[in-house]
């Protein structure tokens, strides 16, 4: 029975697997909804005692999910310190803490911590195949993005500087920790208006910020697209030396087009 249930809840190759997978993803999406009605007072004042019965059905449903994780997990300590493990265990807290921390001088604290029941958005994360490539991407890509983002970080220190020079404290800018904070809101093209530049030297500069602006915000997603286009090729030249989809000959070489034992084209 452990090894089924294990099946079922950390697999999806079966139907019963995948019936847990969907009946999961409805009740995450369900509770996700709930959080974010009843922070909209009118709807909340009107079904608020529905929304309560609710939340702790799936309350209870999510805490019995959580008990059989660590009970069919081969080591239960790594499940429960794991990232999806506290994500599981902080989406429960709240709803059982709302019930023992009574009386009005909590209630405040109570609100924010009801809040974190959102955390089971995160939970969608685990049923998405393509999530796991995609995270994949962002780690072969770290070393590329960290160094790009430490040049974006130099740049706004130099150009923030080169504002505060030119601006001066009578325009706004008046240090160069507030003349960088003005630098990084223009170039990620945010715009606040609280300081903007007056001068014509300022306004020049603040023009070619902005363009920079634009091609900065394009230099990540190339960086992580192209290590996801290549982890597709790879898993693919990957599958067509080891195996073919259509007779299962393995040793195949990855420049061949087509199997050596049944013919088929390997696509």
């Amino acid at each position: 029975m452990k090894k089924r249930l294990y099946n079922i809840i950390f697999k999806a190759d079966t139907k019963e697997g995948i019936l847990f997978d969907i009946v999961l993803l409805i009740l995450i999406v369900a509770s996700v909804a709930l959080v974010m009605l009843e922070s909209v007072v009118p709807i909340n004042n009107k079904y608020g005692d529905f929304f309560d019965i609710a939340e702790w059905i799936i309350t209870i449903l999510f805490s019995i999910e959580y008990i059989v994780r660590i009970y069919i997990s081969r080591k239960p300590s790594k499940y429960i310190f794991s990232g999806l493990g506290v994500i599981d265990l902080l989406s429960l807290l709240p709803k059982y803490l709302s019930y023992f921390l009574v009386g009005s001088h909590a209630l405040v604290a109570l609100r924010a911590l009801r809040l974190l029941r959102v955390f089971r958005i995160l939970k969608l994360a685990r049923y998405i195949d393509e999530s796991n490539k995609l995270v994949s991407s962002l780690k072969a890509s770290k070393a590329k993005i960290s160094v790009f983002l430490m040049a974006v970080i130099v740049l706004c220190i130099l150009l923030g500087t080169i504002m505060y020079l030119v601006e001066g404290a009578e325009n706004g800018f008046t240090s160069i920790p507030q003349s960088v904070y003005w630098c990084i809101v223009t170039m990620t093209t945010v715009g606040f208006g609280d300081i903007a530049p007056a001068t014509p030297l300022g306004k020049l500069i603040a023009s070619l910020i902005m363009i920079i602006g634009y091609g900065i915000i394009a230099v990540p997603t190339g960086i992580v697209s192209a290590e996801y286009t290549q982890q597709q090729n790879d898993k693919k030249n990957k599958l067509k030396s080891n195996q073919c989809p259509h007779c299962a000959t393995s040793k195949i070489s990855e420049s061949a087009s087509f199997c050596h034992h049944c013919g088929q084209a390997l696509t």
